[in-house]
């Protein structure tokens, strides 16, 4: 959705994928797109990144739920990153406790919020406390913090900090953490240290959180300000356009998918209408494609129209990609197709000189 991945997924589904990875220890990144996520990606190429990285991405805010809603993305709960962890201290009946490392936060929150957990029978057990105060992404990761976050034996390490901080810190130091689990809670350290208090459900369900975040906390204002004038500048460019575009094709619009299969490359053209209706048969067959370890190219000469459920696809093919050392090519790029790349906010998929 505009650039970024997102999941369409509940709590229930999420608490049960955040218990099988701590189980089996399996890292996994969840970031929590909000508003000020998407407008920073577009044009932060290095915080767009980590989230397309991400194994998990949360819808966190009203207004995307709308846009979703606009672009027929089935996304129908929020999933922020407060009620998350609220969900994972309220959990007492699915075994043991999620251990968890605070990280980050003002002052001594951590340290106070880890001794309240630990003091009630909640679903979460803090094993460790750390604010490193204010300091560059590496003096932040000095052996000494990394390693006693590793000793803590967290499934889950909860990091407060600024968004832009805290996903180029844990991107910086994936390869060397150990907890199964990262996430960027922002500001729930202040609602569970009573500092600050949230705003109540039914401002939340209605999208004017914004407004309370403003009245706990003034400073705000400059943010909000300047990420309302970017959303409407994003939902006058890009979310009206597409939502024009999507108008004009049939649900039942033809669409076919060829393979082309050489020694190191493969070549899939899709033809007709990318769109959610059609996607059932090319993901099954681009995820057989991907066990086969060669060089992936999307041929696109053909494709009338591409929707957000296909960006999601190619999104996964380019993270299944990278992570394989292997490459992902877009070629037949007319500029009506370059049209629908810039209008969905994918452009950046694209070669730069097609």
């Amino acid at each position: 959705m505009l650039g970024v991945p997102v999941d369409a997924i509940d709590f229930p589904i999420l608490l049960k994928s955040v218990t099988e990875a701590a189980e089996w220890r399996w890292p996994t990144l969840i970031s929590t797109p909000n508003v000020n996520f998407l407008v920073k990606s577009q044009c932060n190429a290095e915080f767009r990144e980590s989230i397309l990285a991400s194994d998990l991405c949360l819808v966190d805010g009203m207004p995307l739920i709308w846009i979703a809603k606009s672009l027929r993305i089935p996304i129908r709960e929020r999933v922020a990153g407060s009620d998350l962890f609220g969900r994972l201290k309220a959990r007492g009946d699915t075994g043991r406790r999620l251990r968890v490392f605070l990280f980050g936060g003002n002052d001594d929150h951590v340290v106070k919020v880890g001794e309240k957990l630990n003091a009630t029978n909640s679903g979460l057990e803090c094993v460790g406390a750390l604010n490193p105060g204010f300091g560059t992404i590496e003096e932040m990761s000095a052996p000494q913090i990394i390693d006693a976050i590793n000793a803590s034996g967290a499934d889950l390490l909860a990091v407060f900090l600024g968004a832009e901080k805290a996903q180029a810190w844990l991107m910086h130091n994936h390869s060397s953490l150990r907890p199964p689990i990262r996430a960027q809670f922002g500001a729930t350290i202040n609602f569970e240290a009573g500092t600050i208090k949230r705003a109540p459900p039914l401002l939340r369900s209605t999208g004017f959180e914004w407004l309370w975040r403003i009245k706990e906390e003034p400073y705000l204002w400059r943010r909000y300000l300047s990420d309302g004038m970017a959303l409407l500048r994003l939902l006058a460019t890009s979310v009206l356009p597409t939502i024009v575009q999507l108008r004009r094709v049939r649900r039942d619009a033809p669409f076919s998918v060829l393979v082309d299969e050489r020694p190191s490359l493969i070549t899939v053209k899709l033809a007709g209408a990318a769109i959610e209706a059609n996607a059932g048969d090319a993901v099954e067959q681009l995820r057989a494609i991907l066990g086969r370890e060669k060089d992936l190219r999307i041929d696109l000469a053909e494709t009338r129209m591409i929707d957000a459920r296909f960006f999601g696809v190619f999104l996964m093919l380019r993270k299944s990609m990278v992570r394989r050392g292997r490459s992902l090519q877009f070629v037949g790029v007319s500029p009506k197709v370059r049209r629908l790349f810039r209008l969905n906010r994918f452009e950046y998929l694209l070669p730069a000189d097609i």
